[in-house]
């Protein structure tokens, strides 16, 4: 399959993010690969509902989850629209009658409150990377942010006067968000110690490596897993680990969900509903414990 336009429309149009344009090339290299090694179909040629389906039930085969076999579906219903709408594909959609595997709702977790203050609260180290370490947890955790939004997080995006910062979500989509006096207070302290190694500038990264170098995923993720290892033993420690203890915990302290919703960054209401479900399982929890009839 030829899908050049398709990355020109992704990258230019739906100026998607360059992890999420990462994934959609990801999936439609694995199909194209696996229907010229097994079907023999040349660049030019589209696969039919048939080939399509086949793919997924050897990925089913290999151990794949439903979660992500749904995002190959997703994928490739995204790829045949376009080239269908742009009159590149004559139809009909092969997509039309995949059919998704069921996945399990696997509730966000969250770590405690408690957990959270025993590792803020914890001194703030001298050494540089260490202290880029404890700002990133911080911002993670205190505005909710996702990993890439973190990784693409510049100097310039905070704004110091007024106490908030700008962050660019999915689909390029920006919002405000205020920062607390201590927050301030643990960034304005990083900026000093940026300031005297040289490594501020208005466009670069706010959080980069040892050689000046912008984040990657991966070492985002091992900075959150090594922090929250001090303080949790639950087995996922991963950044969004702390995006959703930024929602959970707010809901729990009686936050709206509407407002909850803009802060996450949510597109609708429906993806900011998965975190109530927490919520109100703590209260049915408090009910049982403390109800003459619990």
């Amino acid at each position: 399959m030829d899908y050049r336009n398709f990355q020109r429309y992704l990258s230019y149009e739906k100026r998607v993010s360059p992890l999420t344009l990462e994934a959609y090339v990801l999936d439609l290299d694995q199909v194209t690969s696996y229907l010229k090694a097994d079907w023999n179909l040349e660049d030019g040629e589209f696969p039919t509902t048939l080939h399509l389906r086949s793919w997924l039930i050897a990925l089913m085969e290999k151990g794949l989850q439903p979660r992500s076999i749904n995002r190959k579906i997703s994928t490739l219903k995204s790829y045949f629209k376009f080239m269908i709408r742009e009159g590149l594909h004559p139809g009909p959609d092969p997509c039309r009658a995949l059919q998704r595997p069921k996945t399990p709702r696997n509730l966000p977790r969250s770590v405690s409150i408690s957990s959270m203050e025993l590792l803020l609260e914890q001194e703030l180290p001298g050494n540089l990377m260490d202290l880029r370490d404890r700002c990133v947890v911080e911002l993670l955790y205190g505005c909710g942010l996702r990993r890439a939004e973190i990784i693409q997080l510049k100097w310039q995006d905070w704004d110091r006067s007024n106490a908030q910062i700008k962050i660019t979500g999915k689909r390029s989509k920006v919002r405000i968000l205020p920062l607390t006096r201590e927050l301030m207070d643990i960034l304005s302290h990083y900026h000093q110690a940026c300031e005297q190694m040289g490594m501020v500038n208005i466009s670069q990264s706010f959080f980069g490596t040892p050689k000046g170098e912008p984040m990657y995923p991966k070492l985002v993720g091992d900075i959150v897993r090594r922090a929250l290892s001090r303080v949790s033993t639950q087995e996922q420690r991963s950044p969004h680990v702390l995006r959703h203890s930024f929602a959970t915990h707010l809901l729990d302290n009686g936050a709206d969900l509407n407002a909850v919703k803009t802060l996450l960054g949510h597109a609708n209401l429906a993806a900011t509903q998965i975190y109530t479900h927490q919520s109100i399982e703590k209260l049915k929890e408090i009910h049982r414990k403390t109800h003459p009839k619990g």
